[in-house]
């Protein structure tokens, strides 16, 4: 995370992320993961654990998960705890959304910070978000189209980001299956 100093001398963490929702709500953050953007619909999920699990599970393909519990990350990631079936396959979720930055791993199971497991999956990530305030807009309106977007200089456009929100079809009537299964699964 890199910070600006205002006048006074305090640090101020600087934005290197967003999460704009299809209504043109900017929630502004801290970039983990993978840089660029994702677009997606925002889910929630209350677990303590499995985040490992619940970003590659199938179910969560073409989401971007809102984790309610704030200490995620804290375990590591393994190579022992994933759901996909094809490891070829695009991650289930495409971007991740939390509530505070991730503490270095504190598990004799971790293999990999999960700052870095998600670049290697490519997926986008944003930190410093009141993931409670998210889910209860979510809960009262409905899963929102979004994009998810990191970029470390903080710059981004802001009214493109916007319009690719808004005009994102959603998850009704998308063909998810060739993207989570390997191919010999598929019909036809």
């Amino acid at each position: 995370m890199t910070s600006t100093q205002d006048e006074s001398g305090w640090a101020e963490p600087k934005t290197t992320a967003v999460l704009v929702l299809a209504d043109g709500t900017v929630l502004e953050g801290f970039g983990l993961g993978a840089t660029g953007h994702a677009v997606g619909e925002v889910c929630f999920n209350t677990a303590m654990t499995g985040y490992q699990e619940i970003m590659t599970d199938p179910s969560y393909a073409g989401q971007i998960v809102t984790f309610t519990f704030p200490h995620i990350g804290n375990i590591g990631t393994n190579d022992e705890d994933l759901e996909s079936l094809n490891m070829a396959a695009a991650p289930g979720a495409r971007g991740i959304v939390l509530q505070t930055a991730i503490t270095e791993p504190s598990n004799y199971r971790s293999g990999l910070h999960l700052d870095q497991w998600l670049k290697r999956r490519d997926i986008v990530g944003i930190s410093g978000i009141d993931t409670r305030a998210l889910t209860a807009l979510i809960r009262s309106k409905g899963m929102p189209n979004a994009v998810i977007a990191h970029e470390p200089s903080g710059k981004f456009d802001l009214e493109a980001l916007k319009k690719q929100a808004r005009e994102w079809p959603g998850l009704v009537g998308m063909d998810l299956v060739p993207m989570v299964t390997s191919p010999a699964f598929h019909l036809g």
